[in-house]
């Protein structure tokens, strides 16, 4: 469409080229004066373009600034229309600002979105903006903003870029999240573009909810292509990607399926007819306690408006700190409840890279809103678009947007946190209009014992994760539920879809004795994880449990652990927004010591940097993080935080905590003296008991040096997913490499019994809190190769203990010697079945 039509908002009139105004109002009147010429405003709209000045910074970024009149001044628009004034040499906007490009808008409504949209996109793109900065064509301008070419294109048919394939949709459960946030990590490893075409609808394969708004079901056929240097390789790897990602979809959808299938454990019947509220059944049990409601915070969310320079500062920091406490969330939920589960958070990551988010969120602010107002209404916006597609499980996909986004909110302004969880009752029934995912990972068992939303479904997160949290749960119970009184006495039925209300003590007395019931049962279940790990010959290896939180203990103990090889205080850190004090860590130490009842403690200091960072404790940006100022070495020169940390330590051993203190990241010799004698100093001036003191193996070098450490270690811990990527030179959260980051390397292998070795010498035990402490496989190997201590996620427990008990000793250690002698990983992999 030619440029000169006169419904245009930007035609050769409207652009000037090589201007050269001595300051920001000059500039700002020039690009007026284009707007006036052109019949766009009336000449008073000069006056307003620079009171928005005084309320408001336009300037954009990267050398662009966008002047435009107060919406109260729309009446002296008369047509809508931008015109550019190019400044080769720069105009100073604001100190430390140049702009180089003048975009002034004049709009009566939304029309001028089209050009707004292409400035955010344009601004990542600095290569071209210097270009258009010292153009003399000023077509080039006009191709680069014009309007119309971008209606035109958006209008345009669907079509596939350069390279192409046709897939059809092999996963039953259509392509929902994790899946699209595989294909997202895929797309996102290259520089070619990645398309993703179902029908008319077109998706940006780096984008997270783009995707999913495909609505692509199992059946359909999806035309995947790619455009770029690269995009025949992007392309081959994306397809063995997906094609991969089959088998385990088929297998969780046969999983459910089989699930569903199986005859159902006779459920509870009441005695007598009680009132009852029936929605859908999502995670089964039986709980009795009384309602506690939680009440939705629907308060508006005040607009004030914000310079945009400081307004996308605020949403970049918002958005860093978000994606901190998704991975923090992400770990926590993979240690206490599996992968599976921890996927869910890694999905909610993903959303934070919408592109289309973003810039949604950077065009309202442009238009004047401030910069809480805006990301909201862009998340309501795109939520609204996944739920009127039809689909529950996009449906579902909604709510956790509308969850990430609060948690982006919060971090914007603290103001607009809603710690609705933060004082529960005990032994409660949960009664919501809905939760979001990450509220139900995080809920406390020892107070939360049931859910029942009004909305949701089986299929949400929400009610995955209750399952995994075993809460009996029910969703879908519509308004009726928000109408029932706080305190009120009820009985919720997660198998039947059933909240019972005010029941009577016959049918509490009938309910009790199905639930002690079902727990003798699950009592029995429990006996062999609860047994210790002998061997047949009789050699005991000890298994503990990787956890974070007091509240975490429990369970932990009830899945068999028979203490705690790792605590990660780093979590203390990770999911606040400040650094936790002396006194509150000492109160959660104790209640860690006081959960175990007895049992072994490690607590690991604080181990921070590399992919672990926290915002609020200011440390430098590090190229090369996994090598930089990580664990001990951030200790040794940040006593701010070590010594509260050892303080606190301390003073829970005078209080009789039986804990070891174990230090992350040590190299050398020199920082586990300087180490023990700042925990010396401590303790003689708290006049606090011996505490064991350990160091982590994480490095080769340590391995390698291991009969030297052990001099002045009391015990050490081999940290196998570090290991392994500091000795193969891979970075485990590079998505090419992870799967060649196997800790059954032989080289991660040798080091592992090398450490044992020196650790001999000295007398010291060694123990496992990695990855392959896990691998009941793994765990044989280690055990033959003489570690006397593994700790894992619960959940791997007894697994692992199973492996162990039906093992001979002289078996594990041929298996041990053997798998030293393999060549690669596979082939150790190929012993596993020979350690019987």
């Amino acid at each position: 469409m030619s440029s000169s039509i006169t419904h245009s908002l930007l035609s050769r009139e409207l652009v000037r080229l090589n201007a050269s105004p001595v300051d920001k109002q000059q500039a700002i009147d020039e690009a007026a004066q284009l707007l006036i010429a052109g019949g766009c405003v009336e000449p008073a709209y000069a006056a307003s373009m620079a009171r928005r000045e005084a309320v408001a910074n336009t300037f954009l970024g990267h050398g662009v600034a966008i002047p435009h009149g107060l919406g109260e001044d729309r009446h002296l628009v008369r047509r809508n229309g931008v015109a550019i004034l190019q400044v080769p040499g720069g105009v100073e906007w604001n100190p430390g600002q140049r702009a180089h490009l003048v975009v002034a808008i004049a709009a009566q409504s939304d029309a001028h979105l089209a050009i707004l949209r292409r400035l955010t996109r344009l601004i990542q793109d600095e290569a071209t903006l210097a270009q258009l900065a010292t153009t003399n064509d000023p077509q080039a301008l006009i191709a680069a903003f014009d309007e119309d070419r971008i209606a035109v294109a958006d209008s345009a048919p669907a079509a596939d870029l350069a390279e192409a394939f046709v897939w059809t949709v092999g996963y039953p459960a259509g392509l929902h999240a994790r899946p699209a946030a595989r294909w997202v990590e895929a797309a996102r490893a290259h520089a070619s573009r990645v398309q993703v075409r179902n029908g008319d609808e077109v998706a940006d394969a780096k984008n997270l909810v783009a995707l999913l708004q495909l609505g692509a079901k199992a059946g359909d056929q999806l035309n995947i292509s790619a455009e770029g240097r690269d995009a025949a390789a992007a392309l081959a790897r994306f397809r063995s990607l997906i094609d991969s990602l089959i088998a385990q979809e088929k297998a969780d959808a046969a999983l459910a399926a089989r699930r569903a299938a199986q005859p159902k454990t006779p459920g509870w019947t009441p005695p007598e007819q009680l009132v009852c509220i029936a929605g859908i059944a999502a995670s089964p049990g039986l709980a009795i306690g009384v309602v506690h409601r939680l009440t939705a915070d629907e308060a508006p969310i005040a607009d004030h408006p914000t310079p945009l320079a400081e307004g996308g500062t605020r949403l970049h920091e918002a958005l860093c700190a978000t994606r901190q406490q998704l991975t923090a969330l992400a770990d926590d939920t993979a240690r206490r409840l599996g992968a599976a589960d921890a996927a869910i958070f890694k999905a909610h990551g993903e959303l934070l890279n919408d592109t289309d988010l973003i810039t949604l969120t950077c065009q309202l602010m442009v238009e004047g809103h401030g910069v809480a107002w805006s990301w909201n209404a862009a998340v309501e916006r795109m939520a609204a678009k996944l739920s009127a597609l039809g689909n529950a499980v996009l449906a579902g996909r909604a709510a956790d947007l509308r969850d990430v986004g609060r948690r982006v909110l919060a971090n914007i302004d603290p103001a607009l946190a809603r710690d609705t969880l933060a004082a529960l009752p005990d032994a409660c029934i949960l009664v919501a209009a809905d939760l979001s995912p990450s509220d139900t990972a995080t809920l406390d068992p020892l107070k939360v014992i049931g859910l029942a939303t009004g909305q949701g479904g089986p299929t949400s997160h929400t009610a995955i994760l209750a399952r995994t949290l075993g809460l009996p749960a029910l969703v879908g119970g519509g308004a009726a539920l928000l109408d029932v009184a706080e305190g009120t006495s009820a009985i919720v039925d997660g198998s039947g879809g059933c909240l019972y209300l005010n029941p009577s003590p016959a049918a509490i007395g009938s309910a009790r004795a199905w639930i002690a019931e079902q727990a003798a049962v699950r009592a029995r279940e429990a006996e062999s994880r609860s047994q210790p790990a002998v061997t047949v010959d009789g050699h005991a290896v000890d298994i503990g449990a990787n956890i974070n939180l007091p509240e975490q203990a429990a369970m932990a103990l009830e899945q068999g652990a028979e203490g705690v090889g790792l605590m990660r205080t780093e979590f203390l850190f990770l999911e606040r927004a400040s650094t936790p004090s002396e006194d509150e860590q000492h109160a959660i130490y104790v209640a860690m010591a006081q959960a175990l009842g007895g049992r072994p403690l490690i607590v690991r200091a604080l181990d921070i940097g590399g992919d672990k960072q926290v915002a609020h404790l200011d440390l430098p940006h590090e190229e090369n993080p996994f090598l930089g100022v990580r664990g001990a070495r951030l200790l040794l020169r940040r006593a701010d935080l070590l010594e509260p940390q050892l303080r606190a330590l301390y003073r829970a051993a005078q209080d009789g905590a039986q804990l070891k203190i174990m230090f992350p990241m040590i190299t050398s010799v020199p920082e586990i003296l300087a180490l023990r004698a700042i925990c010396e100093r401590i303790r003689i001036e708290l006049a606090a008991p011996f505490v064991p003191l350990g160091i982590m193996i994480e490095v080769p070098a340590a391995a390698i040096q291991a009969d030297v450490l052990a001099r002045h270690a009391d015990f050490f811990s081999i940290g196998t997913n570090d290991l392994t990527q500091y000795t193969l030179a891979i970075d485990r959260q590079n998505p090419e490499l992870a799967a060649e980051a196997d800790s059954l390397h032989p080289a991660v292998l040798r080091l592992i019994r090398l450490t044992v070795e020196g650790a001999a010498r000295h007398g010291r035990w060694v123990g496992v809190c990695g990855g392959l402490a896990g691998d009941p496989f793994g765990a044989a190997l280690l055990a033959g190769l003489g570690v006397q201590e593994l700790s894992m996620t619960p959940r791997e427990i007894a697994a692992v203990k199973s492996r162990l008990r039906g093992s001979r000793v002289d078996a594990l250690r041929t298996l041990a010697e053997r798998a030293l002698a393999c060549e690669t990983a596979a082939e150790v992999r190929a012993l596993d079945g020979a350690a019987s």
